[in-house]
Parts: structure tokens; C-alpha cells; sequence
């Protein structure tokens, strides 16, 4: 018998007990009750209304999104928690282009193969406005990991010290999917790459492109970081600010056969070795100089941070994250005849959760005894940026955040019989979230799709990569006609709706659902905060051991 409070991923261990299970104390219960789908319906019409235009950052739209869930949580006697005593949080961000003129020159050396500079395509600068690479050497990474703790590690025995390495994104199958997924960020690889004395990273495409891709025109690179108050680089995708590396770029998969070519080797037996989970380092022969100018568009978003105080006179400064993306991608390309992006699923219904989370808690008169902070973030769609920022410089001190609870899409789309809790299997929220499922009669299930990468592709992994224990609840496979297949349901919706003008408030919804996503998340932030004890990593998890000691 499957019972509904356990995993059924036999990969997850079962996890040490630090405290015995919580009763669910009857006023808590009662407020439970309090969610109303049509509360929820309501946030998502206003927040994916046309008039918001896709709530795209440092727009009016998403200007009004924040205005929107500031005066909801004001209602709902949440305090501010951002800076100078509001309820926001400044967010400066940097969308940086590549200028025209940019040069790549490939020297070979003694082979024979010449690299044409346009099979390489270069990022901008975020914090030099012009930059040139000396002749440097080349080598091939393979996956670009760098992980003993794995027993695996693609540079070994090779000296990549000043040199440009070349990755295939990817991982050794034999990985767990959670260690794979945050084993592909990017920015980890170039953090790997300069702890190796590396100084460029290029990505190289291990399947050719389509045949029409030869054809259109190369589009510019582009890429938005977030500035700190120096003015230097404080959160971006694939760009780690002082770590020595400087150029990053994309290599196509012909440019990554002629290297390998020049070096005696092919992509089908290095690549197949990777597949085989065998590391297959490469010193490669030539030297890449590059000279490149950025252009840059610097604008102001806006996390929104509100905070309802513990009760606890020691526990209180200590704070649970509920946490969801407030921005989605603003006015786009049209598709049929519709051209706002208005993000209900994404993630309007995801801000609308926290929001009834809030109000769930106006109906507590006892508070937890830590305290909650509900945080609305900019810049998810533009690579977690407005949480990387506030994980890494956080409102209130940045050891006092114990957890955070994050939703994204829940795509609330389908009755909500079963979650898979994303993150939780590295920490003691493993605890919180059998018990909450338990007492709504929740299924946890393991992760239906874990080739989407989905642990790293949400704001909850900015507190991960902050060393702070973070889990993102999504919906299980469950179904009432007992098929179990809602996993296939999402995928032939996403097909048609996900990131697409079509994900409308006239689309489809199941607010139920969303009532006990809110119901669900809610129990889980309360129970972490109600445990005398604070969330701990597992011993020896992956993600302990890389990010625990921040």
C-alpha cells in the first residue's frame, strides 16, 4: 500500500526525523477553509488583463502589477519589508546587446580545418562596453563539470589554465535528475570554468542546426543582468562578475566538429563517450582572439516584499520565503491575431497563491512563531533575475531566511490530486510537505518530467544557490479517472498555451485546484515556521555540500 504522505521515488531516501510530526492545530484548520476559488480568479483576472500588457519588467503594465498585489497585501495586514520602510525592493537591470563589427579569428596552428568566425556567436559584455581577447588556446570540457563528489569530473588531467573551453550542456545520465539539472547552469559552468583558471566559456550545440537556420539572418546575442549599487554585475545568467572570465559565446555543432577534427578526435566518439559517462577532455590545437563592443539599456523593476511577524520572542527574527514571479514577457510576436503575453498560468496564478496565503494568515489571530515574508519577484523570465538578487541581498538579514516555499505555474488546469515537491528531497522540508499533503489528502509523488529541469528553471533556486533549503510544489500525475496521465495532459496544453499569447484568464482553469495549492503551500510555510527547529540540509546532499556553507 502507497500511502499518501510518502515519496514514491525509490531514489529518495527516507530522511531523519528532527522533530516529531505537528498536529494541525484546529483554528488552522478552520482558516484553511477560508480559501475561495473566486479569490483566486479574481488576482488572476487583473494581473493577466490586456491592460498590463504581459507585466514586462520596467513597463507601466508591470508597474501596475506592482501597485496591484501592494495594496492586497496591505489589506490584508501584512507590513512592508522592503526598502526605506515601503514594500518594494529596487531592482536594476542591464539588457546589454552585442554592437555590429564584433571579430572572432580562429588560428589553427598545424591543422588543417579553418573555423568560420560565423559559426561562433559571442554574449555581450554586461560591464565592459568594449572587449578584446588576446590569442588564447582552446580546449573541449565535455559536460563542464567539475563534481567529486559524483565520482565524475570533465576536466581532469587537463591544464585549461588561460585558455577558452569549450562545454556540450548536458550531464552523466547515472546523475540524480535534481543534481543533473543544476549541474547545466550556466553560470555554475562558468564558475567551474574560472576556478580552472579558464578565461572564455563557449557553449557548444551538440546537434546540427536546421536547415533553415543557414539561411536566416544571425540574430545578436542578448543578455539582462541585474547591477548592484557599485554598478558592477549582481546577479546574471552565464556572467559571474570578477571571476576572470570574459568572453562566453555559442559554438555551432560544425565549429565543434572541425575543433575536434583539428585534434584528431570527432564529435561522435566524444560525445558518445559523454553519453557513456565517461569524462573526454581535449587539449584542442589553435588559438581564438575576439574583439567585441556592448550596447546597453539600463532600467529600473521592483521585487515586492511584505512581511507578517512571528510570535515566537526569539523564532520571530528568523523568516519563512513565500515566493512567486510577478513578470512575465510583456507584447511579443503575434500568435493568432493576439500579441499581449499575459501570463494567467504564468505565473498570475502562482502571485495569486502568495496573495491568499496573506490572507490566509489575516484569519490567524496567533501567528506562527516565525515570521512569513511574501515576496512578488521581477526578472524571473529573464533568468531568475529578480530572485537571485533578493536571495543574495535580501530585505532583512540574510541568515535569518530559513526556507522558501516557491510557485510557479502550478497549472491549475486539472482536479489536484497528487504534487511533486521539487528541492524537498535534499532537506528536512521533506517533513512539512508529507505532512501538509497528509492532512489534504495529497499524493507525493516523484517527478513526472524530469528532463524539463524544472528544480532549476524557478525562482526557488536562487535560495538554493544561497544555501537556504527551497522547495516549488507541481502537480503530480494523479487523475479521478484513475489514467494517472495528467502529466501528458499539461504537456498537450503547454504545446498550445505555455509562453504564448493564449495563456489568457479565457483559457482554461480549475480554481479548485488553486484553492488547494494555496491550502497546501500555506500548511507547508506554517509548519516550518511553527518547528522550534530550522530547516536543515540532508548529510551529504549534493546541494548542501556546493552551497550550504554560505
Amino acid at each position: 500500500m502507497k500511502l499518501p504522505f510518502l515519496f514514491l521515488t525509490a531514489g529518495l531516501a527516507l530522511l531523519p526525523i528532527f522533530s516529531p510530526a505537528q498536529a494541525i492545530p484546529k483554528k488552522v484548520d478552520k482558516a484553511l477553509r477560508q480559501v475561495r476559488p473566486d479569490d483566486i480568479k479574481a488576482h488572476i483576472q487583473y494581473l493577466a488583463d490586456d491592460r498590463l500588457l504581459g507585466r514586462k519588467p520596467g513597463t507601466p503594465g508591470y508597474q501596475l502589477a506592482v501597485d496591484y498585489v501592494t495594496a492586497q497585501l496591505r489589506s490584508f495586514g501584512v507590513q512592508p519589508a522592503g526598502e526605506e520602510g515601503g514594500f518594494t525592493q529596487q531592482v536594476r537591470l542591464r539588457r546589454a546587446t552585442v554592437r555590429p563589427g564584433a571579430t572572432v579569428t580562429y588560428q589553427p596552428a598545424n591543422a588543417s580545418l579553418v573555423l568560420a568566425p560565423a559559426e561562433v556567436h559571442l554574449y555581450p559584455h554586461p560591464e565592459q562596453p568594449q572587449t578584446q581577447l588576446a590569442p588564447s588556446g582552446l580546449a573541449f570540457v565535455g559536460y563542464g563539470i567539475s563534481a567529486p563528489d559524483q565520482g565524475y569530473d570533465d576536466y581532469q588531467n587537463l591544464d585549461v589554465k588561460g585558455k577558452v573551453v569549450v562545454i556540450v550542456r548536458g550531464a552523466p545520465r547515472r546523475f540524480p535528475s535534481t543534481v543533473a539539472a543544476a549541474s547545466q547552469d550556466q553560470t555554475l559552468l562558468v564558475q567551474t570554468a574560472a576556478r580552472h583558471g579558464a578565461i572564455g566559456v563557449l557553449f557548444a550545440s551538440g546537434r546540427p542546426a536546421p536547415a533553415t537556420a543557414a539561411t536566416a539572418p544571425a540574430r545578436p546575442l542578448v543578455t539582462t543582468s541585474v547591477l548592484g549599487p557599485d554598478g558592477r554585475v549582481a546577479a546574471a545568467r552565464g556572467f559571474v562578475s570578477g571571476s576572470g572570465v570574459a568572453l562566453t559565446g555559442t559554438l555551432s555543432a560544425s565549429g565543434l566538429q572541425i575543433l575536434l577534427l583539428n585534434a584528431a578526435t570527432d564529435t561522435a566518439r566524444v560525445l558518445g563517450a559523454l553519453r557513456q559517462g565517461t569524462p573526454t577532455p581535449v587539449a584542442l590545437r589553435g588559438t581564438l582572439a575576439a574583439s567585441w563592443a556592448s550596447a546597453y539599456q539600463d532600467f529600473d523593476s521592483y521585487n515586492v516584499v511584505g512581511k507578517i511577524p512571528g510570535s515566537d520572542a526569539r523564532l520571530r527574527d528568523e523568516y519563512v520565503v513565500h515566493s512567486a514571479h510577478l513578470d512575465h514577457l510583456g507584447v511579443g510576436a503575434p500568435v493568432q491575431g493576439d500579441s499581449i503575453y499575459n501570463g494567467a498560468h504564468d505565473n498570475a496564478s502562482g502571485v495569486a497563491s502568495v496573495l491568499e496565503i496573506a490572507r490566509l494568515y489575516s484569519h490567524l489571530k496567533q501567528k506562527p512563531k516565525r515570521s512569513i515574508l511574501l515576496v512578488l519577484q521581477t526578472g524571473e523570465e529573464l533568468g531568475l533575475l529578480g530572485s537571485a538578487y533578493f536571495a543574495a541581498r535580501p530585505t532583512v538579514p540574510k541568515t535569518s531566511l530559513v526556507a522558501d516555499v516557491n510557485t510557479d505555474m502550478p497549472t491549475i488546469i486539472a482536479p489536484l490530486l497528487s504534487v511533486v515537491p521539487l528541492g524537498a528531497q535534499h532537506s528536512s522540508l521533506a517533513r512539512p510537505v508529507a505532512e501538509a499533503a497528509r492532512h489534504l489528502n495529497l499524493t507525493v509523488e516523484e517527478d513526472p518530467e524530469p528532463d524539463q529541469n524544472r528544480f532549476i528553471r524557478s525562482d526557488q533556486y536562487s535560495f538554493v544557490a544561497q544555501g537556504i533549503p527551497a522547495l516549488h510544489i507541481k502537480y503530480g500525475n494523479r487523475t479521478p479517472d484513475g489514467k494517472n496521465n495528467l502529466a501528458e495532459q499539461v504537456q498537450k496544453w503547454r504545446a498550445v498555451t505555455y509562453h504564448k499569447p493564449q495563456d489568457d484568464s479565457n483559457g482554461t482553469f480549475d480554481f479548485t485546484a488553486g484553492q488547494k495549492y494555496v491550502q497546501l503551500n500555506f500548511l507547508i510555510g506554517y509548519l516550518v515556521a511553527q518547528d522550534p527547529q530550522r530547516p536543515t540540509w540532508n548529510p551529504g546532499d549534493f546541494f548542501g555540500q556546493r552551497f550550504g556553507s554560505k
